[in-house]
């Protein structure tokens, strides 16, 4: 039956509505905004208004294209110097401890199919496939709940998250198509894995790497006359990045993640303006995905699932994530303090990225993929309500949390990156005040100016012979680097 296009822009209208209001809502009380999306396609599904919408093939296609953008902008705001210090610490969370999540939760799986009061019959390797598919983290909605309420982390612990999060997707996505492969062809060969794991990390990071560099190269040389062209350009080098590296049979999703560390630590012309489209693409693209999900599930077969789903969620988040982070962290000693390793397994956030992976069992036509789908989706939830609601909490009980860094000014103003200078503000105190009456009898230092001067509500361009008041703000452009 064919849809009006009306139809279809009127209800895609409402949904991206009523998400955005409710995320607004879920960013002023501290609930992950993740959950709310996922919670307002369930209403409008087949179990709730009555939209029915069942197309894994869609899902994961819209899945795919959402997810390489997110990950392309988490790339470009992850900065070197950032986390450099916590480069190790990072990486053997998104590879050791997906992996070792992989192996404990899988042999728990296993373990309990083989319970007679049990409504799930997994063998050894589709009860590792499960595990896979939800071995990643999502640390998006953990940093959107503490910047709702103001909360920074101490000891490096965000930059380590940040990486984590933003490089585990692709190791979560390899283990879940190998142990595909190797459910279909009925026992692939261990080097053969070994071999699918080396190619997927080499194609993709070089690709990414290479690819990555090209984007630069372009944006800097094309000299395009229409400056909203370079996020468009942008979206070319993206699309064009996850698709040869996967026909290449490397992994594309570390691929564009990388392509996109590559952009943001390089300077590109109208950064300021890629980045705002950007933000807005990634959440939209987050929206859609989210909604595309909601709608995709039927909550009544979860609840089929859900007591063998709660015993599986309780040990990732008690047991399989806290070990596999213990473990991947030995080699870092007393580096990283036992508070801080308890805060990271709390952290261990199931987000978008596993449900979207439990649709590949089901397109594959793995035996039992649905019943994985409903189990990830569940967990997923148990996880959100469970540690998204008490991210801000925990980091406050172990003395983690310290108060956000100011960025930006009170002034409004920002400038292109490509000038080469600073901004700053100063305070006019009573003692500068007497000394420098006026802005001509400031002694500031060469290639400082005061470009303009914040009287209570009130701006005031700036002269000479202008008299300064107590309390006075003044912004300040310098050469970069000298204040």
């Amino acid at each position: 039956m064919d849809i009006p296009v009306e139809y279809i822009l009127l209800v895609g209208s409402a949904l991206l509505f009523v998400s955005i209001l409710a995320g607004k809502t879920g960013y002023r009380f501290g609930v992950p905004t993740l959950l709310l999306f996922l919670f307002v396609g369930m209403f409008f599904g087949s179990d709730g208004l009555g939209i029915q919408f069942h197309d894994m093939h869609a899902a994961q296609f819209v899945g795919t294209i959402a997810l390489s953008v997110i990950l392309f902008t988490g790339g470009m705001d992850t900065r070197f110097r950032d986390i450099r210090p916590v480069l190790g610490p990072g990486v053997m969370l998104s590879t050791v401890g997906v992996l070792l999540t992989t192996l404990f939760t899988g042999l728990f799986i296993w373990w309990l199919s083989g319970m007679s009061w049990t409504n799930i019959h997994f063998a050894l390797i589709p009860s590792l496939l499960l595990a896979a598919t939800m071995s990643s983290t999502d640390s998006a909605s953990v940093f959107s709940i503490l910047r709702s309420q103001k909360i920074n982390l101490k000891h490096n612990l965000r930059p380590m998250l940040e990486l984590e999060s933003g490089s585990n997707d692709p190791m979560a996505y390899m283990l879940t198509v190998v142990l595909i492969q190797f459910v279909q062809a009925a026992g692939m060969g261990w080097g053969e894995i070994a071999i699918s794991f080396c190619v997927q990390f080499l194609v993709g990071g070089l690709a990414g790497y290479l690819l990555g560099q090209l984007a630069i190269v372009a944006m800097n040389k094309l000299n395009i006359d229409n400056q909203a062209m370079y996020p468009i350009l942008l979206l070319a080098v993206l699309f064009f990045t996850f698709s040869v590296t996967s026909l290449l049979k490397g992994n594309g999703y570390l691929a564009v993640y990388l392509a996109g560390m590559m952009v943001g630590n390089r300077k590109i012309p109208f950064r300021r303006e890629i980045n705002t489209v950007m933000d807005g693409l990634t959440w939209l693209s987050q929206i859609v995905m989210f909604l595309c999900l909601g709608l995709l599930v039927n909550p009544h077969e979860m609840l089929e699932v859900a007591a063998v789903a709660l015993l599986i969620g309780v040990f990732m988040i008690l047991v399989g994530r806290p070990l596999s982070v213990c473990i991947s962290l030995l080699p870092f000693g007393k580096s990283i303090k036992p508070k801080s390793r308890l805060f990271i397994s709390w952290v261990g956030l199931r987000g978008a990225a596993p449900i979207l992976f439990a649709t590949y069992p089901v397109v594959a036509e793995v035996p039992g993929a649905q019943s994985i789908f409903n189990i990830v989706f569940f967990i997923t939830i148990l996880s959100l309500i469970l540690q998204g609601t008490t991210i801000t909490l925990m980091s406050r009980l172990l003395g983690l949390s310290a108060p956000l860094p100011k960025t930006g000014n009170d002034f409004g103003v920002e400038i292109p990156e490509e000038i080469g200078s600073d901004l700053h503000e100063t305070v006019v105190s009573e003692t500068m005040a007497q000394v420098s009456p006026t802005l001509k009898d400031m002694n500031l230092p060469k290639g400082t100016l005061v470009i303009i001067v914040k009287r209570g509500e009130k701006f005031l361009i700036p002269n000479g012979s202008l008299r300064l008041h107590v309390g006075d703000k003044l912004l300040l452009i310098s050469e970069k680097g000298k204040k």
